[in-house]
């Protein structure tokens, strides 16, 4: 996946539920539904390769930033 990161792995995959479980809601999808659509379209390896400044924003904004990353890959939302 190309992590470069310095951050714990138990660090980010927390990080990364938070921001599935954050999309599910803001999109109104299930959790399931929600990660596989961050995974298809680019949002997940997003999140992971620049954990180290996506998680000093805030939450609304890497939600924005997962949405623009997810659309520019063919996603829909």
């Amino acid at each position: 996946m190309g992590i470069n990161t310095s951050a714990q792995p138990q660090k980010i995959i927390s990080y990364v539920v938070l921001c599935v479980k954050t999309f599910s809601k803001e999109f109104d999808l299930s959790y399931i539904e929600s990660y596989r659509y961050i995974e298809n379209f680019g949002g997940l390896q997003f999140i992971i390769k620049h954990y180290e400044i996506e998680h000093t924003l805030s939450i609304d904004d890497t939600i924005g930033d997962i949405r623009a990353i997810c659309s520019k890959n063919g996603g829909l939302i």
